[in-house]
């Protein structure tokens, strides 16, 4: 298949997972709010979903590609990447509220922190694409072309992660009033980076396929830094007038997301 074709189908994976976010907006046309407690469990349940994800899927296929030296590179590389794009990025005091309001330059500016948090998910999907329409063991047959199981597992588990990604988005817009269906496209918005990832990840492991350990370790590496930084510190920070601090609810949602994706693991 041509090159381009496979591109094709890396985008629309990905851009399947953006669209995944877009769920997470959807609550708000049935409630009014999410309770702290839910909040916190969906915070669990995404960070459950990542590390599984980068766990059983990404680095053990990387150890298969090759050497732990080579996945602890790709890893270390991961997390300075994400380091260095929040230590740019992130002094940038965005107002949720510029998100109705924003000229170019402020769409622009959104656009690129966003990118921090989603961009690093994209590359996961595009480098779990690497053996895309290549014949061989581990690859499922869809429309005529060998999907690999481990490009499946990577957009699943990336699209269950975005649902409560972008209930958490929607959060501070339904505070401000935000229509609904402006939610579900900030929601969606907020993800577009992972189609664009996912294409540039995977063209660059198809070129340089003796890179593709270290592809597999920057995605998981940057996924689980992620996770220890953002998801978890942002579920206590919710939960902190719950009784114990919502650690409970928070163990709880992790449990349930690792119960989630290690079946997939088997397929």
């Amino acid at each position: 298949m041509a090159l381009l074709e496979n591109l094709a189908i890396v985008f629309v994976a990905g851009f399947v997972t953006a669209l995944a976010t877009g769920i997470g907006a959807l609550p708000f046309f049935f409630f009014d709010e999410i309770s702290d407690r839910g909040n916190v469990v969906l915070w669990g349940l995404a960070s459950g979903i990542m590390v599984s994800a980068s766990v059983f899927g990404l680095i053990d296929e990387g150890l298969a590609e090759g050497t732990p030296m080579e996945i602890a590179v790709g890893m270390a590389v991961g997390v300075v990447l994400v380091v260095v794009a929040h230590d740019v990025l992130m002094d940038a005091d965005i107002d949720p509220q510029e998100y109705e309001e924003a000229d170019f330059k402020k769409l622009v500016l959104i656009l690129g922190i966003l990118t921090v948090h989603s961009f690093p998910e994209g590359i996961a999907v595009g480098v779990s694409f690497a053996d895309l329409g290549l014949k061989g063991e581990g690859g499922v047959a869809i429309l005529g072309v060998t999907v690999p199981v481990l490009a499946i597992f990577m957009t699943v588990a990336i699209s269950i992660h975005n649902v409560p990604e972008g209930t958490a988005i929607s959060i501070p817009l339904k505070a401000m009033g935000v229509a609904r269906w402006k939610m579900v496209w900030w929601a969606v918005f907020s993800s577009l980076p992972q189609p664009i990832g996912a294409v540039i990840a995977f063209a660059f492991v198809r070129i340089a396929e003796e890179l593709l350990p270290y592809g597999f370790g920057f995605a998981a590496g940057a996924m689980i830094y992620l996770v220890l930084t953002e998801f978890i510190p942002e579920a206590l920070d919710i939960g902190d007038q719950l009784p114990s601090g919502g650690k409970p609810e928070l163990a709880g949602g992790i449990v349930l997301g690792i119960l989630v994706m290690v079946p997939l693991t088997f397929v």
